[in-house]
């Protein structure tokens, strides 16, 4: 089985290794075929939660996404739902660079046309709202959820639950979670347990994405050399 060198970026400032590495761990989890180091954004000890540290964090990823492809990665994956700096690397490097946003977003059309988004705050990050347009039922967090540290108690749970369901009973048919730290505590497979449809979760999206773009650089090459072999 081939394996690719795969770099992520996280945007919390963080000390702490398990943290640092938990993305990263269920990737190579989820997809056996990478081999994944994690970095972290420098002086943004609360990660990115608003329009002030996603500025602040822009040049700090585009940096750090440079710094990963210096060092022969085969891709760069933001994971974080805001994708900031996505689209800035994405221009400068020639190898893929994902965000968990978009991948989020794009899959959950695939698995539904009515997208409801659940996470940890009031409004959805510009992946979503960009690729759902009006499509998109509703941007919600269950009551009293602040942090996915709230998501980890049984009454933060239920409260997410009920949110979910609320969200379907209005027409929702997927649920796009938009916080990476629900992808951390594994909140996905249990939703969708208790809600009945697809829940998209994070890191699964971004890892799944990444590997399609992989491989879809592989084919491209590989059809030119056909090409050329026929000519």
């Amino acid at each position: 089985m081939k394996t690719y060198k795969v770099g992520v970026i996280r945007v919390l400032t963080t000390e702490d290794e398990t943290v640092l590495n938990c993305h990263g761990k269920l990737l190579e989890r989820y997809y056996p075929m990478f081999q994944v180091t994690s970095r972290c954004i420098s002086e943004q000890f609360e990660g990115v939660h608003d329009e002030e540290t996603e500025r602040q964090s822009i040049p700090k990823v585009v940096a750090l996404a440079e710094e990963i492809y210096r060092e022969g990665f085969d891709a760069v994956i933001v994971s974080c739902a805001g994708d900031p700096g996505v689209e800035e690397a994405r221009k400068l490097l020639p190898i893929p660079v994902v965000g968990a946003g978009e991948s989020v977003a794009t899959l959950s059309l695939f698995f539904g046309e009515r997208p409801a988004v659940l996470g940890i705050l009031d409004a959805a990050p510009k992946a979503y709202r960009r690729l759902f347009g009006d499509k998109i039922v509703s941007c919600e967090k269950g009551q009293g959820i602040q942090s996915t540290l709230d998501l980890m108690t049984e009454e933060g749970f239920a409260k997410t639950v009920e949110k979910g369901r609320e969200q379907k009973a209005a027409g929702a048919d997927v649920i796009a979670l938009s916080c990476t730290g629900m992808s951390t505590i594994g909140i996905a497979p249990s939703l969708e347990e208790a809600l009945g449809i697809p829940v998209m979760d994070p890191v699964l999206c971004e890892g799944l994405m990444t590997l399609f773009a992989l491989r879809r650089a592989e084919a491209a090459e590989l059809m030119k050399g056909e090409i050329h072999h026929a000519k």
